[in-house]
């Protein structure tokens, strides 16, 4: 930092020495991104035990609800994952009947994937729980905290840098 900023956030640099002399770990993004991510994980299991749901398998149904059906490939690309790791969660959830799975009249190698009627309810009935775990996930942080904290995050996931693991870019 300049003396500008250090003039701006003294208590911003007296709390990040104070990290450093805890442990380098907690100057390094991506151990506090893989453990933040461990504590969501956590929570989200925790606010949704009852629904047997996991993060990833959440991610594709909302994905679903919001943007209807959508092949396989066009799926992975909303929520960020590989095609692979999509078609090997998918099969849990058509068992289930939360999703409905079919294939194109055009080409036979691609299928298309739309929210069923009992996944839609699933959706819905889960979300508060949802919405408690990402609360709790970042309530430590105050209001204006939790806006920054997920305007920072957009900025990162959305740098063009993040193209080695690609995500569709909003509507």
């Amino acid at each position: 930092m300049n003396k500008i900023e250090e003039a701006a956030f003294p208590s911003l640099m007296s709390e990040m020495e104070s990290v450093q002399a805890r442990s380098l770990l907690f100057t390094r993004p991506g151990f506090l991104i893989r453990r933040l991510h461990q504590i969501h994980s956590a929570l989200f299991m925790e606010e949704t035990l009852e629904h047997n749901i996991t993060p990833v398998q959440y991610s594709l149904l909302t994905a679903l609800e919001e943007y209807g059906e959508l092949d396989q490939n066009s799926l992975a690309h909303h929520i960020g994952l590989e095609r692979t790791s999509v078609a090997e969660v998918l099969p849990r959830l058509e068992q289930r009947e939360l999703i409905v799975r079919s294939q194109s009249e055009h080409d036979k190698r691609v299928k298309y994937v739309k929210l069923s009627r009992k996944g839609r309810a699933l959706v819905k009935k889960m979300r508060p729980f949802v919405q408690n775990a990402h609360d709790r996930t970042i309530e430590i942080l105050s209001p204006e905290e939790r806006k920054l904290f997920i305007l920072l995050m957009v900025r990162l996931v959305d740098n063009e840098a993040t193209d080695r693991v690609p995500l569709l870019k909003a509507r």
